[in-house]
């Protein structure tokens, strides 16, 4: 009984690191790949010295965070100040438990694991709140309340979005989904929601132009003002997971996660996964290099007057179809 329990363990442990890793280097070649991408698009050439054509960049970063001494700032509370960075890391992380990177790869298959997503994504609001008020300084407490209303802000339209697709398919296992999607994948027939589930994304993980609670030219760098160092790394990593997180999201519920049509479907499911998710990081990037940011009553004035009303409307319109035919 004992040696099962050890194996099943050792088997657990495995299959998160086999995970978890991945998205690790995923997220710090992420950074690579923007810096190169708006780089280009500004007509410039980017990181490019560290390895070839700066393939090292981002461990070079990395090592530079580790080995540079951590400040506290006089004026902060100690221990929430140190515990925020690691709580928004770890809830980042958590959210791929249930993540389908192919067919039959996933640590944990729920059945809830479209609930289980929404409540882990709405975990980080907290780190944000804390990391602001226990900086003890005007400028993070300011990025804290933005981060915080504007996540919860987005929160309800996404979660009436993802309502929408689980009312189509009849169940909140992300496999179930993405099988649900073989035929036709839900961007066609649920084109609308993709549009308003997608600028919801770009809002809850606070990117351009939805950055208000980092707005460099209002509040220096927001919430992460005070922190330096490997703390600073983490809020960076734990911003990147979740972008990460979201793009592979976007793939499973509206462009059928690891299916593929005729021509291509000879190839790995991890493979195709891959290719979608890395194509919705890049639309991402590519809206950061070239619009505007909001200014932050237009953003509010964006989830609570457009877009709560229109998830409302497209979850009756998908509730009602469904029910008819």
């Amino acid at each position: 009984m004992f040696l099962s329990f050890i194996f099943t363990a050792f088997i657990s442990i495995l299959k998160i690191l086999l995970v978890v890793l991945p998205v690790l280097i995923s997220v710090a070649y992420i950074t690579l790949v923007e810096r190169k991408v708006i780089a280009s698009i500004q007509k410039r050439e980017g990181p490019n010295f560290v390895g070839f054509f700066g393939l090292l960049q981002p461990i070079a970063d990395g090592i530079k965070l580790l080995i540079k001494e951590t400040l506290y700032p006089s004026h902060s509370i100690k221990l929430p100040f140190v515990f925020a960075p690691m709580f928004i890391f770890f809830i980042n992380l958590l959210g791929w438990l249930v993540i389908p990177l192919g067919e039959g790869i996933v640590i944990s298959d729920l059945d809830i694991g479209v609930l289980y997503l929404f409540v882990i994504s709405s975990f980080s609001v907290y780190g944000l709140l804390i990391a602001g008020w226990c900086s003890n300084s005007k400028y993070p407490f300011l990025g804290g309340l933005r981060a915080a209303a504007q996540m919860i802000s987005y929160d309800v339209s996404m979660g009436l979005i993802l309502l929408s697709i689980v009312v189509t398919v009849g169940s909140m296992n992300l496999t179930q989904i993405v099988l649900a999607q073989s035929n036709i994948w839900f961007f066609i027939p649920h084109f609308p929601g993709f549009c308003l589930f997608f600028l919801s994304v770009l809002a809850e993980t606070s990117r351009t132009p939805f950055d208000l609670p980092e707005a460099e030219s209002e509040l220096v760098s927001g919430y992460n003002t005070e922190y330096s160092s490997m703390m600073f790394a983490l809020f960076f990593l734990g911003e990147y997971v979740s972008i990460l997180l979201m793009s592979s999201l976007i793939n499973i519920l509206f462009l059928g996660g690891w299916t593929f049509f005729f021509p291509f479907n000879f190839l790995s499911s991890s493979f195709i996964f891959a290719i979608k998710t890395v194509f919705i990081i890049y639309l991402l990037i590519y809206i950061r290099a070239t619009l505007p940011r909001y200014r932050y009553d237009q953003l509010m004035a964006l989830g609570w007057l457009y877009f709560l009303p229109f998830s409302i409307a497209w979850l009756l319109i998908s509730f009602t179809l469904v029910s008819l035919f």
